[in-house]
């Protein structure tokens, strides 16, 4: 039997109705908290520009928001007042919205001038009594409209294809970011502090695998935090290198041991057909061993002023002979039929089994590892991004993190790697790249084309402070 209860009034109320009330309370705040009509959450501004801004570039802003948005504003402050830069009320309401504004058009903005970017942005919820979420955002932001100052003090007056240069330019600027030679557009090279503030120096190389013809130039690079960016030529006498094709004959049973080897030392996957084999080993692994290298080197490149370098020319392996040169353009036969190419980037000398390998200069040791092709490889640093590779030793008498000195012993020679008979590889290296070791092996050419540079710099700088 339903019982029923008088309010205060005297009239008659079901046991249910309060508690049916109470119910449909929380269904509605239920409803409001839950329901994607009311959602809580504000727009969200990704405002792309860094802390400086060069009143060039376009400012890139973009706003998000689940529920759609309805409007947005974006105002320009500085000293002088303000701007409304773009202004939009949506009769659409869409989820997101990239926007590119140009910047307004003023006079005499000041470099490191600091002005505000206030950026609004209304969404399509019902929360806040029917106005939606809006988000209202304040972007500080100094204006640089001033290019760095680029200038080449100093370079060596020639570089010839695989070969080496050095560069002495002055970089200057309070916001810098970023600074680096750029050669041929094809790669790029750190500058390391020289001498005196905002000067630095580069041994920069000329990539074998960049051919005579397609060499454009070469130029230091500055970008500033505000995306000013200045460049000054280089210049240089370019001189090509005269190639030395060989026609190699590869046996089977080379690809089905040296080969397989040195793919399984290196955890690749070995394929059964011989000639797919020996182009993974030759090609595939050859350019992860070579990215390696590279990866390493620049790792390992100190960003520390130098006031001197004065390295001596590199010699020969004690008693040896040059098996193969610089730049031999190597083309692979089995059974007659042509299955890769592939430069060779060193100097191979060959003298007797388990040689001892000396140094020609002292440095640090930044790499002691198996490396495919390379076999048991050691890697020098010897300072201003110039380094040495031994390649296929044997015994190794040093460890990472070594400092050697000339005539240290620090492995012997061997067949590790992709050889058949005992050698050594002997690679210069310029901030990775293997170029000719025959220039580095010339005290003449280290003397005019480095150490003479170097000194003729420092002079310049000192009278231009």
């Amino acid at each position: 039997m339903e019982r029923n209860f008088k309010d205060s009034r005297g009239i008659k109320v079901s046991k249910y109705f309060i508690p049916s009330v109470l119910l449909g309370v929380c269904m509605g705040l239920g409803f409001l908290f839950f329901s994607p009509q009311f959602e809580r959450v504000s727009p969200v501004v990704k405002f792309k520009q860094s802390e400086f801004w060069n009143m060039k570039d376009n400012l890139e802003i973009e706003l998000s928001d689940n529920s759609k948005l309805t409007s947005y504003k974006i105002t320009y402050i500085d000293e002088k007042g303000e701007k409304v830069l773009d202004e939009k009320a949506l009769a659409t309401p869409i989820s997101k919205i990239s926007l590119k504004l140009a910047p307004p058009k003023l006079d005499n903005i000041q470099k490191e001038s600091q002005v505000k970017i206030i950026i609004e942005a209304t969404d399509d919820s019902r929360w806040g009594f029917l106005t939606g979420n809006t988000t209202d955002n304040t972007y500080e932001v100094k204006i640089d409209n001033k290019a760095p100052i680029t200038s080449v003090v100093n370079n060596s007056r020639y570089i010839a294809r695989g070969g080496s240069a050095l560069v002495v330019v002055k970089v200057a600027d309070e916001n810098l970011k970023n600074a680096y030679i750029n050669f041929s557009d094809k790669m790029n090279f750190e500058l390391i502090p020289f001498h005196k503030k905002n000067y630095y120096a580069a041994i920069i190389a000329w990539d074998i695998n960049i051919p005579f013809e397609s060499f454009t130039g070469a130029n230091v690079v500055a970008i500033d935090k505000a995306g000013n960016k200045s460049s000054a030529k280089i210049p240089l006498y370019i001189q090509d290198f005269a190639v030395k094709n060989d026609n190699l004959n590869i046996t089977q049973e080379f690809i089905d041991t040296v080969s397989k080897t040195v793919l399984e030392n290196m955890n690749e996957e070995v394929p059964q057909d011989l000639a797919a084999r020996f182009v993974k080993q030759n090609r595939e692994l050859r350019a992860k061993n070579i990215a390696k290298i590279k990866q390493v080197s620049l790792k390992n490149i100190k960003k520390d002023m130098i006031q001197d370098f004065r390295p001596e020319a590199f010699v020969r392996l004690q008693g040896s002979q040059t098996a193969a040169g610089f730049g031999e353009r190597r083309h692979y036969f089995l059974d007659n039929v042509k299955i890769d190419e592939a430069w060779h980037l060193g100097l191979d000398w060959a003298s007797v089994k388990n040689d001892s390998i000396t140094i020609s200069n002292g440095g640090n040791i930044i790499f002691k590892e198996y490396l495919g092709i390379y076999g048991n490889t050691i890697i020098i640093n010897h300072g201003l991004g110039l380094g040495t590779i031994y390649a296929h030793t044997t015994n190794q008498f040093i460890n990472i993190g070594d400092k050697v000195v000339k005539n240290q012993k620090i492995a012997t020679t061997g067949t590790t790697g992709a050889v058949l008979g005992d050698h050594l590889h002997f690679g210069i290296l310029v901030q990775g790249i293997e170029v000719n070791p025959i220039e580095w092996m010339d005290q003449n050419w280290i003397k005019t084309r480095i150490t003479e540079i170097l000194d003729a710099s420092k002079a310049i700088i000192d009278q231009n402070p």
